[in-house]
C-alpha cells in the first residue's frame, strides 16, 4: 500500500511537470484567458525547439566516429574531435549575434524559421556524405558546422523564456527547457541506438549512390523533425507574449520599460561567474558524450555495434533519470535555497561521477594491431572498387594466419568472401589500439565504475545546468536577455568546443588517469568557487519602491485561481 502512494505521489508530480498551467491569474490585469492560453502554447514549442537542437547534437556522437571511419579510414579520432567541435565552434560564434537579433527585431520568429531551415539543410547533408566522391571528413566536417550555426537559435529560445514567464513560473519553466535539452541530448544516443538492426550497409535510397543505414537515418530523422519544427513558427500557431516586463513594471509602481530596468541592475560578478560555472559542467558533461563510445570500444573490447547499442540503452536509462532529477527540483527549491541546491545536488555529485572514472589498479585492456586493421579497412575499400594492385598480400597474410584467415586476390569480387577473410574489414580487432601506448600499462576502467559515474552525473547535471540558468534569468530581471544568454549559450559551446578536442586528444595521447583527473580537478575548483560566493549568487526577487505601492500589491497579489475549462464553459 505504501509502494503504491509514494508510486501515485511519484506519477502526479511528473503530470504536473508536462502538463500546461491549468489555472490563471486573471486579476492583476496582464493577461486575459486566451494571451494565457497562446504565451503558454508558445513557451512549449519553445520546450519542442531547444529538445530539436540538442536531440540535432547528440543523435551524431555515438556514431559520428564509426561513421566517419566508415567514409574515411584515414580521418583519425582527432579529426573526430574537430567534427564534434563543429558545432558548438559555429554556435558560440553565432549565439551572441542571434540573441542581438532576435533583441533588435522584438521577435524570434524569422531568426527561427531561418535557422531551421539552415538546420534542415545541414542534417541531410551529413546524410549524403556518399554523394561525394571525395573531402567525405571535410563535407562531414562542414555539415556539422552548419548545424551548429543553426543551433545558435537557442539563445533567442532563452531569451524568450525569461521575457513569456512570470518570476514565479521561471525556475519551472526554466526547468522544463533544461529538461527539454538535457532529453534531446540523451535520448538522441538512444534514437542512434534503435536504427542499429538497420547495420552499417543499409538499403539503397538511390541506386548506387546513397544509403540509409545505421548512420544516415539519424540525419534523417533530424530534417523530418526540423520541417516539423520549422510549421510551429508559423504565425497562426506561434503568437510572442513578453509578460516579465509588465508584472516589472506593476511591481516597481513604474510606467516606463526603461525606468523598471534601471531598477534590476544586476549583479555582473555573480553573472559572469554563473557563465563560467555553466562552461565548466557543460564540458564536462560533453566528455562523456564524446568519449563514450571510443571509451567503451577501448577499455571493454566492445564491437561499433555493442558500443551503440549499449550507450543507447545507458542513455535512455539516464533520460528516465534526468527527468526524475527535474521532477525534483521544483519542490526542492520550496525548501531549499536554490544556489545550495545547484552546488550541492550537481556540482558535488559531477565531481563525484569524475573521479569514479578514474581506474586505480587493475591489469591493461585488451590490445589490437591499429596499423593491421587499417591494411585491412584500405584492402576492403580497393576492393570494393577492384583496385587491389599494389597491395602487399604476403605481408597481411602473415598476420592473418594467426587468425586462420588467407587473403586470396582471385576472390577480391566476392563481397562475402573478402569480408570473411580480412576479418570483417578489421571490424572484429576489438580493444585497444596499440597506437594509444598507455593502452599497454594503463589500468583498465571497470564496467561498474563506468556505470556509477554514469548515473552520478545522469543526477548532478540536470540540477547543475537547470539552477544554473534559473538562478541567471532571476539576476538578469526582466530587461531584454538576447545577448546575456548569448553570452551563456556560448560559455556552454565553448566548452562543446574545447571539450571534444582537448579531451579526445588528452584521451589518446594519454588515457584515462589524465583526462579524468583533470575534468576532476576543473569540477572541484569550480565547486569551491561557488561556495566562497554562495551568498551574492542569490537572486532577490524584486519589491515595489514605495510604501503605499507595496499594500497596494499586497491586495493585488492575493491572486484567484480559476480553471480555464470553467471560463470557456461561461463564455
Amino acid at each position: 500500500m505504501n509502494r503504491m502512494t509514494w508510486f501515485e505521489k511519484g506519477a502526479k508530480q511528473l503530470r504536473g511537470m508536462f502538463k500546461s498551467e491549468n489555472s490563471l491569474i486573471f486579476n492583476d490585469n496582464l493577461e486575459t484567458v486566451q494571451q494565457y492560453r497562446e504565451r503558454w502554447r508558445s513557451i512549449h514549442i519553445i520546450y519542442f525547439t531547444m529538445f530539436l537542437i540538442s536531440l540535432g547534437f547528440s543523435i551524431i556522437v555515438t556514431g559520428v566516429w564509426p561513421y566517419l571511419d566508415k567514409m574515411d579510414p584515414t580521418a583519425g579520432k582527432e579529426f573526430m574531435g574537430f567534427v564534434v567541435a563543429a558545432n558548438p565552434f559555429a554556435q558560440m560564434i553565432f549565439s551572441p549575434l542571434v540573441g542581438w537579433w532576435s533583441n533588435k527585431l522584438g521577435s524570434i520568429r524569422v531568426p527561427m524559421i531561418f535557422s531551421l531551415l539552415l538546420f534542415t539543410i545541414a542534417s541531410a547533408m551529413y546524410s549524403s556524405l556518399e554523394l561525394f566522391s571525395s573531402h567525405r571528413k571535410h563535407w562531414m566536417l562542414w555539415s556539422r558546422f552548419l548545424v551548429g550555426v543553426s543551433s545558435a537559435n537557442i539563445a533567442a529560445c532563452r531569451s524568450y523564456l525569461s521575457a513569456a514567464t512570470r518570476y514565479s513560473e521561471r525556475t519551472k519553466a526554466v526547468s522544463m527547457i533544461s529538461l527539454a535539452q538535457v532529453l534531446g541530448f540523451v535520448i538522441g544516443p538512444a534514437i542512434q541506438a534503435a536504427v542499429v538492426p538497420l547495420g552499417g550497409e543499409g538499403t539503397w535510397l538511390i541506386k548506387n549512390h546513397l544509403k540509409l543505414n545505421m548512420y544516415t537515418a539519424s540525419g534523417w530523422i533530424n530534417v523530418f523533425l526540423s520541417l516539423l519544427n520549422i510549421y510551429l513558427f508559423f504565425p497562426k500557431v506561434f503568437k510572442e507574449h513578453r509578460i516579465a516586463v509588465k508584472e516589472a513594471m506593476l511591481k516597481h509602481g513604474k510606467n516606463n520599460v526603461h525606468e523598471t530596468w534601471k531598477e534590476e541592475t544586476p549583479n555582473y560578478f555573480s553573472a559572469w561567474s554563473l557563465i563560467v560555472a555553466f562552461f565548466v559542467i557543460v564540458f564536462n558533461f560533453m566528455l562523456l558524450e564524446t568519449l563514450a563510445t571510443p571509451v567503451t570500444m577501448d577499455q571493454f573490447g566492445w564491437s561499433k555495434s555493442e558500443s551503440l547499442w549499449y550507450m543507447g540503452i545507458l542513455m535512455s536509462v539516464g533520460a528516465i533519470l534526468a527527468i526524475v532529477t527535474f521532477a525534483s527540483i521544483a519542490p526542492l527549491s520550496r525548501r531549499f535555497p536554490e544556489v545550495k541546491i545547484m552546488i550541492w545536488g550537481g556540482f558535488f555529485f559531477m565531481v563525484l561521477g569524475r573521479i569514479l572514472f578514474i581506474p586505480f589498479y587493475g591489469n591493461p585492456p585488451k590490445t589490437y594491431d591499429a596499423v593491421f586493421k587499417l591494411n585491412l579497412t584500405i584492402y576492403c575499400d580497393m576492393a570494393s572498387r577492384n583496385e587491389t594492385y599494389g597491395m602487399d598480400f604476403h605481408h597481411l597474410n602473415e598476420t592473418l594466419r594467426s587468425y586462420d584467415r588467407f587473403l586470396n586476390p582471385a576472390s577480391v569480387r566476392n563481397e562475402t568472401a573478402v569480408r570473411i577473410s580480412t576479418l570483417s574489414c578489421g571490424e572484429d580487432l576489438l580493444g585497444c589500439p596499440n597506437s594509444q601506448e598507455w593502452c599497454a600499462y594503463t589500468p583498465r576502467l571497470k564496467l561498474s565504475q563506468f556505470l556509477l559515474g554514469y548515473f552520478l552525473t545522469a543526477f548532478g547535471y540536470p540540477i547543475g545546468v537547470t539552477l544554473i540558468q534559473t538562478i541567471f534569468s532571476k539576476l538578469l530581471g526582466s530587461r531584454p536577455q538576447g545577448v546575456w544568454m548569448g553570452l551563456m549559450t556560448g560559455s556552454g559551446c565553448l566548452s562543446r568546443v574545447m571539450g571534444p578536442v582537448f579531451v579526445t586528444y588528452i584521451y589518446e595521447e594519454y588515457g584515462t588517469i589524465w583526462t579524468f583527473t583533470l575534468t576532476t580537478v576543473m569540477m572541484a575548483g569550480c565547486l569551491i568557487w561557488l561556495l566562497s560566493f554562495q551568498e551574492i549568487l542569490n537572486p532577490i526577487d524584486v519589491k515595489p519602491t514605495v510604501e503605499d505601492e507595496g499594500q497596494e500589491l499586497k491586495e493585488i497579489t492575493r491572486f484567484v485561481s480559476v480553471d480555464l475549462n470553467e471560463i470557456e464553459q461561461q463564455d
